[in-house]
């Protein structure tokens, strides 16, 4: 019997590259939804249906039908974790894209309902968070007592994701956030303490800032030997950063707290990047630098990452998660972030199959 996924939000950009990673490294029949009809491409492997949400009867029965159930319907901020409640209910394996730790927190509390019910739950699967976790947890193996996690994000305008990047980086900057620093939970300001990062050709020397995302409390949970985890979040070309700086620590709070102020901030950057995009590209970098103590010495260990096309990047790193849980390689019960889930042999694996080229050494 030939398998099936069921991608929401296919027909976005994130969605989209899922789905073509899908069709390429697997013989799965794929269902793509949103919320209005669309015409889709001549595939028998590929086919749409019309579906919200909302309509949670709809959903269910959808769900009930497959395999796997990959979540794309981004941004993930206001998200419930019904999609994956539903799941579990149907004993049906759930892959995500979500990249905002409210939602990781919501999803991570159905952990023991989906060990009872068999069901493997992997989110957080994209690029970042996704590859990048998988980068650290490889960078962590080379330890003996791992201390530090450095991570840094680059972006190249609007990396290939369209409109919802940019609505995820305004919801982004609302709050404060805690991050584990020297062994506790500190308050950090969004898009604060701006750091100059070496990356990978053609992006070189870039400035990040911190960001919110769920790899700030999801990898001490899962290294907990780890005193520190810094998450830092650049654009390309730099200006963008300082508009962003501006946004973050200069307009009213009100502007970005109000739903219609993320959307008219959101449309005007979308629409500069548009012009940006054709010099700067759409590509991601990113770069994961683990401290440490290798044979009693002190030790810096970097793995560091490029990609084109940020949207195609993370098509790779969530069809890789939902390949492996369909070859049945992948079998691990509850709700996991994908550090915690995907072994780094079947990291490796996945990499290599798609192209995507990794550098690691020790600085």
């Amino acid at each position: 019997m030939t398998d099936r996924v069921l991608i929401l939000g296919g027909r976005g950009r994130i969605g989209g590259s899922v789905a073509r990673d899908l069709l390429t490294h697997t013989q799965a029949e794929i269902f793509i939804t949103g919320r209005t009809p669309a015409q889709m491409q001549d595939n028998t492997s590929l086919q749409y249906m019309a579906l919200d949400l909302a309509e949670v009867e709809k959903l269910r029965q959808a769900i009930a039908s497959v395999n796997v159930v990959v979540h794309c319907a981004g941004p993930f901020h206001y998200r419930d974790a019904n999609v994956l409640k539903i799941c579990i209910e149907h004993g049906v394996n759930y892959v995500d894209v979500s990249d905002h730790r409210s939602f990781t927190i919501k999803a991570l509390q159905y952990h023991e309902k989906a060990m009872a019910a068999g069901v493997t739950a992997v989110v957080n699967t994209g690029i970042f968070p996704g590859i990048s976790n998988s980068m650290v947890r490889h960078d962590i193996e080379q330890f003996d007592i791992p201390e530090k996690i450095h991570l840094s994000y680059l972006v190249s305008g609007s990396g290939g994701a369209g409109i919802t990047v940019m609505r995820t980086t305004f919801l982004g900057l609302q709050n404060p956030f805690e991050a584990w620093i020297d062994g506790r939970w500190q308050t950090v300001k969004p898009y604060s303490e701006r750091e100059v990062v070496e990356f990978p050709s053609p992006y070189k020397r870039s400035g990040v800032y911190w960001f919110d995302m769920p790899e700030t409390f999801t990898l001490p949970h899962a290294f907990p030997a780890v005193k520190t985890v810094i998450t830092k979040f650049g654009s390309v070309p730099d200006f963008y950063n300082h508009l962003t700086w501006i946004a973050a620590h200069v307009f009213p709070k009100s502007w970005i707290k109000n739903p219609k102020g993320v959307e008219f901030l959101s449309h005007v950057s979308h629409a500069m990047t548009d012009f940006t995009d054709q010099f700067t590209g759409i590509g991601v970098a990113v770069r994961s630098e683990v401290t440490g103590q290798k044979n009693n010495q002190q030790a810096v260990y970097c793995s560091t990452l490029t990609h084109a096309n940020t949207a195609a990047a993370a098509g790779c790193g969530t069809g890789s998660i939902v390949q492996f849980l369909l070859e049945g390689t992948l079998k691990k019960p509850g709700v996991w972030p994908v550090e915690e889930a995907l072994p780094t042999d079947l990291f490796i694996k996945a990499v290599q199959s798609r192209g995507v080229t990794i550098q690691a050494n020790w600085q």
